[in-house]
C-alpha cells in the first residue's frame, strides 16, 4: 500500500535545500539524505565476533566476495552495492578515496590495503554486478564486543552514531545464542533508531545453527525450536521482528558449490554404512580418511572448510535420496540451510517497506539537521516536516508496530497480535497482513479485509475500549481500508 506522504519526503528535502541554500555543511547532509531516498535499501549485517557475518553476507549475495578470515578487512565497515563492473574503493579517515585492485585468491575476493592500517580506513565500498544487490545495499560491520575496543567501537559508531540517524535502514543481527550482550546491543539500536524513527527494524538470525545439534543431520530442526523460543522471549521480542535459524556456512557453500564438491559428495554417497559412520566421527577423521578412493586430501579439507560435517552429511543424504543433478542439489542445500527463510523474511519485513524506511530515515536526518542548526526562516520547513510525520500512514504503521512490541497500546493480547499482523509486522503484502496463503485470490483478500475492517470498527466504537487503544484502532482501520482500496473496482 503506497501513501502519497512517503513521496513527499523528496519534496521536503527539496524545500530544505532552499532553507539551507547558503550552508555548505547542511547541503552536504541533504545530498546524503537525497541519495538515501533515491538509492537501494541499506541493510547492515551485525553481530559479535565469529558470529558468521561475512559468511552469511556471501550467502545472501550468492558469491564469495566478503572476506571471512581474520584479516585486516574484517575490521573495516564494508559496503557491498550493485555496480556494472567490479570495483573496490577505499575511503580513508583523512584524504581522498582511492581505488583498490580487484583481486581474487582461490575464488575469493581479497582487499590489499596497500600498507594502510585498518584504523585509518573509514570504509570500503565494493561495487559488484550481482543481481541480489540491485534492490539492496549490504553493509558488513566488524564484530561487536571485540577484544579490541577500536574494532568494536568502529561498528558501534557506524550503527549507533550520536545525534544522527544510523546509516543503515535495517539490521540483520547474528547471534550464536542469546547472550546479554546481544540484547544490550539491540536495545541500543532500538533506542538510537526506533527511538528517533518510531520503528523496530532489526531481524535476528540464529547463525551457525548447524552447531546447535553438534552437526547432526537434524540440527536445523533443533535450531528452529530454539529460534521460535527466542522470538517469543520477553527481552528479545520488543527488539527484533523475528528470529531465523540459518546454517551460514552451508548457505554460503551451497550458493557457490563447485563441480569438485558435487563429485566428492557423490563418491561419499557410495560408501557402506560402517565405513561412512567411521569417517564421520570427527572432522579430523574425515580429512585423514583414505576411503572412498579418488577423493584427494585437499578436496576433503575443502569440503570440511566449506560445508562442515553437517553440510557433508546432508549433501550425502540428499544424493542417496535421488538428487543426482548438481544444480538441484545446490538449491536443496540452500533451502535446507535456512537461507530461503531468511531471504523471504528480508523481502517481507524490509524490502516491501523499503520506500517507507528510506523516507523515515530522511525525515529523522532532517530533524537532526534542524536541531543542530536551524535558520531563522525554517518555520515553514518545520511545519511541513511535522505534517508529513503526522499524515503519512506508513509512518503511523511503523510507530504502532514499535509500540505494540514495546510499551503496548492497551489492547487485549489477541487483538494486539492481530493488529501487529495487520499493520505489517509479518510482512506488508495483503495476504501476509490478513494471515492468508500467498496465492489467495482477490475475492478471498477482499472478504478477509472487509471482515477485519468491520471487526476493528466495532472495537473502536466499543465504549469499553481503552482510550489509549483508540489511536491503534484508527491505524488498523486505515490499513484495512487501504487493502480494500487496492483491489480493482467490481470485486
Amino acid at each position: 500500500m503506497e501513501d502519497s506522504g512517503i513521496a513527499d519526503a523528496a519534496g521536503l528535502l527539496a524545500q530544505a535545500r532552499q532553507v539551507f541554500h547558503g550552508d555548505s555543511g547542511a547541503l552536504a547532509v541533504l545530498d546524503e539524505l537525497d541519495e538515501r531516498v533515491s538509492g537501494p535499501l541499506r541493510i547492515a549485517v551485525a553481530g559479535m565476533v565469529k558470529a558468521g557475518k561475512s559468511t552469511l553476507l556471501n550467502a545472501i549475495i550468492g558469491e564469495e566476495i566478503a572476506p571471512t578470515d581474520a584479516g585486516e578487512c574484517t575490521r573495516i565497515v564494508t559496503w557491498y552495492r550493485h555496480g556494472a563492473t567490479p570495483r573496490v574503493t577505499l575511503f580513508p579517515v583523512n584524504g581522498e578515496p582511492r581505488p583498490l585492485p580487484v583481486t581474487r585468491e582461490d575464488g575469493r575476493l581479497v582487499f590489499p590495503l596497500g600498507g594502510i592500517r585498518a584504523e585509518d580506513v573509514e570504509r570500503l565500498v565494493v561495487d559488484w554486478p550481482a543481481a541480489s544487490l540491485k534492490d539492496l545495499t549490504l553493509i558488513d560491520t566488524p564484530g561487536i564486543a571485540s577484544l579490541s575496543q577500536d574494532v568494536s567501537g568502529r561498528s558501534t559508531a557506524f550503527l549507533l552514531p550520536e545525534n544522527a540517524p544510523s546509516a543503515a535502514d535495517a539490521v540483520i543481527y547474528l547471534m550464536r545464542h542469546m547472550h546479554a550482550s546481544d540484547v544490550r546491543f539491540l536495545e541500543s539500536f532500538r533506542d538510537n533508531v526506533a527511538g528517533q524513527s518510531g520503528t523496530v527494524n532489526a531481524l535476528a538470525v540464529l547463525s551457525r545453527a548447524d552447531e546447535i545439534g553438534a552437526g547432526r543431520i537434524d540440527s536445523l530442526i533443533s535450531a528452529a525450536v530454539i529460534a521460535d523460543r527466542y522470538s517469543r522471549d520477553e527481552n528479545l521480542k520488543p527488539l527484533a521482528l523475528g528470529v531465523v535459524p540459518v546454517a551460514g556456512l552451508l548457505a554460503q557453500s551451497s550458493r557457490t558449490m563447485r563441480q569438485t564438491d558435487y563429485e566428492a559428495l557423490v563418491a561419499l554417497a557410495g560408501l557402506g554404512k560402517s565405513a561412512w559412520e567411521r569417517i564421520m566421527l570427527s572432522a579430523d577423521r574425515f580429512v585423514r580418511a583414505t576411503e572412498p578412493a579418488g577423493i584427494a586430501a585437499e578436496t576433503r579439507v575443502s569440503l570440511v572448510e566449506r560445508f562442515g560435517l553437517f553440510g557433508i552429511r546432508l549433501g550425502v543424504a540428499l544424493v542417496r535420496g535421488g538428487l543426482d543433478d548438481p544444480t538441484a542439489l545446490a538449491h536443496e542445500l540452500a533451502r535446507r540451510s535456512g537461507l530461503g527463510q531468511l531471504l523471504q523474511s528480508i523481502a517481507s519485513l524490509f524490502q516491501t517497506r523499503a520506500e517507507a524506511l528510506k523516507a523515515r530515515a530522511a525525515v529523522v536526518g532532517l530533524e537532526a539537521l534542524l536541531r543542530s542548526t536551524a535558520p531563522e526562516d525554517a518555520a515553514s520547513l518545520v511545519t511541513a516536516l511535522e505534517r508529513l510525520q503526522a499524515g503519512a500512514h506508513e509512518f503511523r504503521e511503523l510507530r504502532l508496530l514499535a509500540a505494540l512490541r514495546t510499551s503496548g497500546v492497551g489492547l487485549a493480547p489477541d487483538a494486539a497480535a492481530e493488529a501487529e499482523r495487520l499493520v505489517g509486522g509479518s510482512g506488508t503484502s495483503a495476504a501476509l497482513r490478513l494471515g492468508l496463503p500467498d496465492d489467495s485470490g482477490e475475492d478471498s483478500v477482499s472478504d478477509a479485509a472487509r471482515a477485519c475492517l468491520d471487526r476493528w470498527r466495532a472495537i473502536a466504537e466499543n465504549p469499553l475500549t481503552e482510550p489509549a487503544a483508540l489511536g491503534a484502532c484508527r491505524v488498523v482501520i486505515r490499513s484495512c481500508e487501504g487493502m480494500l482500496a487496492a483491489i480493482p473496482a467490481g470485486r
